[in-house]
């Protein structure tokens, strides 16, 4: 039995019991859960171990745990473009190369900003995947996608940028801003709401920070009946040493020890941004409404204005993902409501973690949603631990 700690709202108790079950049959070993509703603080749970590798006697997992979301990280970076057109300083529809003239290189010239944000640049993998202590080094990402040659016409088809997002993204707001995308969301976005969310992690901080490693889902319970399987499914795509998945996942080769301080000061928007499931889902309230406790920001007290956030989620990509190979949706930077990534409803916005973290916004129901997790386990967009508090969210929300 886990001991699971803190606190639901009137109404909001079937939260609470799918995320104990994830702990008695999903394979969850620490985790936890936020949820905002306009603004205010719904749901706030966490349970399980500190380490996935420790037993039930090992540190438990704190209110303050914070933990590696992988590519939910990049529902974060992706804010920061968005505000920056949001104050006139980036046009989504201008050509990448004006920001960042070396990046004209090799058939890219006509690449969109937009592009970028929606997966359809064309440059998802590296002719020569980058090693760990290059790809955190600012310098060899940034260089190896502006000479890449586009795998597609850009703009033509979409597939996910798994960890090219990183240097794509990152040099863009660097070129724009002068800062890197860690110190801008830093000191535009996290101080400001007082998130516990770092792109580059402080060393100070490395204490609160859970381990994560590989756990194996239980087996489904035959009374569930059988699991419906796409006609090709991303692992399968993955075992091809050739394809465009194995060879997008695998920019970064071999795979970086995301335990490693090194990595965990790095700022990787693809996958490397480090946060408690409370910053994730107040990161999201905020992108959609006010924050009661917040400071004054400079959009009426939301991050997004009305403009923007319908940028975040109108639809720029849909249907067979030339990496993924399953059918995705995704607007500028965030992956949207779809078979792939089911959210809570057809307006939800979001991005979820390879391995099961997920974070999202849903503007209808005003509802900011955080999950991290420290067991990771296969899968890339819909893992059944999140689902299963979405699907419990929904209930509540009746």
């Amino acid at each position: 039995m886990v001991d699971v700690q803190g606190t639901v709202a009137d109404g909001f108790e079937p939260v609470r019991d799918a995320f104990v079950d994830n702990f008695a049959r999903r394979g969850d070993r620490g985790a936890a859960v936020t949820v905002y509703r306009e603004g205010h603080k719904v749901v706030d749970l966490w349970g399980g171990v500190k380490d996935v590798q420790e037993d039930a006697d090992g540190e438990p997992w704190a209110q303050d745990t914070a933990q590696v979301v992988r590519s939910v990280t990049k529902g974060i970076a992706a804010a920061v473009p968005l505000l920056l057109h949001q104050r006139g300083q980036l046009d989504l529809d201008g050509r990448v190369g004006t920001y960042w003239p070396e990046f004209k290189a090799n058939g890219k010239e006509r690449v969109l900003v937009r592009h970028l944000l929606s997966h359809r640049a064309g440059v998802p993998v590296l002719e020569t995947p980058l090693a760990p202590v290059q790809a955190i080094d600012g310098f060899h990402g940034p260089r190896a996608v502006a000479a890449q040659r586009p795998v597609w016409e850009p703009g033509t088809a979409h597939g996910y940028h798994a960890q090219t997002y990183s240097w794509l993204i990152g040099e863009l707001v660097r070129r724009v801003t002068g800062r890197t995308i860690g110190r801008w969301i830093a000191e535009e976005i996290a101080r400001p709401l007082g998130l516990d969310l770092w792109l580059g992690l402080p060393p100070e901080q490395r204490a609160r920070v859970g381990r994560i490693g590989p756990v194996e889902a239980p087996p489904v319970p035959a009374a569930q009946g059988p699991r419906l399987r796409p006609k090709r499914s991303v692992a399968e795509a993955y075992q091809n040493p050739d394809s465009l998945t194995r060879r997008a996942f695998g920019a970064i080769s071999p795979a970086p020890d995301e335990n490693d301080p090194a990595y965990l000061e790095a700022e990787l928007p693809a996958s490397g941004g480090v946060a408690t499931a409370d910053a994730l889902a107040r990161f999201y309230a905020a992108l959609i409404g006010p924050l009661p406790s917040a400071g004054p920001l400079r959009s009426g007290g939301r991050l997004f204005a009305p403009a923007t956030l319908t940028l975040a989620r109108t639809e720029e990509s849909a249907g067979p993902d030339e990496v993924l190979v399953i059918g995705t949706r995704f607007g500028l930077g965030y992956m949207l409501h779809g078979p792939a990534s089911p959210l809570l409803t057809p307006g939800s916005f979001g991005h979820p973690g390879r391995g099961g973290s997920l974070a999202f916004a849903d503007p209808e129901s005003g509802i900011g949603f955080g999950y991290v997790t420290n067991g990771m386990q296969r899968g890339v967009t819909a893992d059944p631990r999140p689902q299963a508090l979405v699907r419990a969210l929904r209930t509540a929300l009746r």
